[in-house]
């Protein structure tokens, strides 16, 4: 049990779960534990499906999620728009996992990754969910570097087009392009899928 739940597991502090991002984060800058515990199990979801597009180790995933989190608990009290907290914890998560990525060439196959699925699914569903995960992989397996990086930043990581130029030292123009490529080859390797 947590210092800041009930015996039951229940935050403490429910009002503060239920507060905006930028109370919330603002109150963590100020050193605020319990806010910053509010943020991790915020986005901890989120920034664990962004780093397993990007990584091939489930290991990796945790490590660099905590790795994001021990970086936003050091530099919070620099983030200036205290309400982009949710984009400025993927773009430090997603630099960690192409950190990480860069450090251990060669790669696995995406499709050798385990896909979590929903425990309440029949076992028909659950089938057809992991065949679309999947085909979804082998489409973004097919696509070169850039337009993959692109797809996730910006569909699984939720950026911005200049967050993910920025991310990826491109112009936007750049970003704009492989985007259009990227979801031009999804569409249409997924097409049975729809």
């Amino acid at each position: 049990m947590t210092p800041d739940a009930t015996a039951d597991g229940a935050p403490e502090n429910p009002r503060l779960d239920a507060a905006g991002d930028r109370l919330v984060a603002g109150r963590a800058a100020d050193g605020d534990i319990a806010a910053f515990e509010v943020l991790v199990r915020r986005y901890t979801p989120m920034m664990r499906a962004y780093a397993r597009r990007v990584l091939v180790s489930g290991a990796d995933v945790d490590d660099v999620v905590q790795e994001a989190f021990v970086t936003a608990w050091q530099r919070l009290s620099d983030l200036e728009d205290l309400s982009a907290v949710k984009s400025w914890l993927m773009r430090i998560v997603g630099r960690k996992a192409m950190d990480r990525v860069r450090a251990r060439r060669p790669q696995v196959p995406i499709d050798d990754i385990d896909h979590p699925v929903s425990t309440d699914a029949s076992p028909a569903r659950t089938v057809e969910a992991r065949a679309g995960v999947e085909a979804l992989s082998a489409a973004l397996g097919e696509l070169p570097d850039a337009q993959r990086q692109s797809w996730v930043l910006r569909e699984m990581g939720g950026l911005s087009y200049e967050e993910v130029a920025a991310e990826l030292g491109v112009p936007v123009t750049t970003v704009r392009g492989l985007l259009a490529r990227a979801r031009k080859h999804i569409i249409v390797r997924m097409e049975e899928w729809r």
